[in-house]
C-alpha cells in the first residue's frame, strides 16, 4: 500500500511519475471517464485551518469520482482522548483514504501505519509534500526541467516547506539556497543526511544572485503565533523584492505558497507583478494533488 507521508520517504521515480501525471490531468480535466476513486469516500481530518488544501482536495476527490467527508477535531472522538491508532483503525474499516493536515508529523505517520488505508500529508510542522510537488510540476510547467536549476528559498529556514525543498533538491537534482537568520535556519545535521546540493546563508542577496526560481513563504507559521512580533524583527531584512529580484536570472520566477502578507516577506508591487505565476501555483495544487490521489490507488 502506498501513502504520501513526507518527500523524504519517497524515491526520486514516484515523485517524477507524479510529476508527469499532473500534466495529463491538468490538460484532461473534466474528462469523467477518469474516475479512479469511483465508489470510494475519503476522510479529510485536519485539525489547522486551510484554504487551497482543503479547497483542492474536496473538489479533486470528488472530480475522481470519489466522496469526501470534512472533519475537523472537534468532530471526532480526538478531541476527547481516544487514542490516535483507535481513530485509524475505525477510519481505516468505514472509508478508503485520509487526507491529514495537523502538527506533528508522528500522527500522520501513525494514522496510516494503523488504518491500513492509503493517507496523504497534507501538511505538518515537519514537511508540506504536496505543495512542494506543486511547486516543482509549476516552475517544470513554465520553464522546463528543474534538475540542475537554483531554487533560492527567503525566510523561515528551519520550517516545513523549506524542509521539503531540501529533500526534494537531493532527489530531483537541483540546487537549493535557503537565506534565513541564523537562529531560523534548518538543522545542520538534516542537511547532511539529505546529501543534496544545499547552501545555508544569512545573506539574501548572496542566496538570490543568478538564481532560477525565488520563494517565499510567511514569516509567522501556524502555531508560532505567540512569536509574532520577534518574527517580523528577525526576518526584516528576508523580503522578496524589486532589488531581490534583480540579483536573480532574468526570468526567474517568484512563488509564494499563500497566504501572503503583503508588506512582510513580499512586498505589494512584487507580488502584483508576479501574480500569475503564483495564482497559477496556487490552481496547480488540485492537479499535482490529483495526480498524487491517482498514483496512491494505481
Amino acid at each position: 500500500m502506498k501513502h504520501l507521508l513526507s518527500i523524504e520517504a519517497m524515491d526520486a521515480k514516484s515523485i517524477e511519475t507524479i510529476l508527469e501525471n499532473a500534466s495529463v490531468m491538468k490538460a484532461q480535466r473534466g474528462d469523467s471517464q477518469h474516475q479512479p476513486l469511483a465508489g470510494q469516500t475519503w476522510a479529510m481530518i485536519f485539525t489547522k485551518s486551510s484554504t487551497r488544501t482543503r479547497v483542492s482536495f474536496e473538489v479533486g476527490i470528488r472530480e475522481l469520482g470519489g466522496s469526501v467527508m470534512f472533519l475537523s477535531a472537534n468532530d471526532l472522538q480526538l478531541g476527547r482522548g481516544e487514542p490516535l491508532k483507535d481513530t485509524a483503525r475505525v477510519l481505516g474499516r468505514m472509508v478508503h483514504g485520509a487526507v491529514i493536515r495537523t502538527f506533528a508529523q508522528s500522527d500522520v505517520e501513525e494514522f496510516a501505519e494503523w488504518s491500513g488505508i492509503p493517507t496523504i500529508n497534507a501538511l505538518t510542522d515537519t514537511e508540506h509534500p504536496c505543495q512542494i510537488i506543486t511547486d516543482i510540476f509549476t516552475y517544470q510547467e513554465l520553464r522546463g526541467p528543474i534538475a540542475g536549476k537554483v531554487v533560492t528559498f527567503i525566510g523561515d529556514g528551519a520550517c516545513n516547506v523549506p524542509i521539503s525543498w531540501i529533500w526534494a533538491a537531493a532527489k530531483l537534482n537541483f540546487q537549493l539556497r535557503i537565506a534565513a537568520p541564523k537562529t531560523h535556519q534548518p538543522c545542520p545535521n538534516l542537511i547532511a543526511k539529505s546529501g543534496g546540493n544545499i547552501t545555508v546563508t544569512e545573506d539574501p542577496n548572496a542566496a538570490a544572485e543568478g538564481a532560477d526560481l525565488l520563494y517565499t513563504d510567511v514569516w509567522v507559521s501556524m502555531g508560532k503565533e505567540a512569536e509574532a512580533a520577534q518574527r517580523e524583527q528577525d526576518f526584516a531584512d528576508y523580503q522578496i523584492n524589486e532589488p531581490l529580484i534583480k540579483r536573480a536570472n532574468a526570468d526567474a520566477l517568484v512563488m509564494h505558497c499563500l497566504p501572503a502578507h503583503r508588506g512582510k516577506e513580499i512586498d505589494e508591487p512584487t507580488l502584483e507583478a508576479h501574480a500569475n505565476t503564483i495564482f497559477t501555483q496556487a490552481e496547480n495544487r488540485l492537479h499535482a494533488q490529483n495526480a498524487i490521489l491517482n498514483w496512491l490507488v494505481s
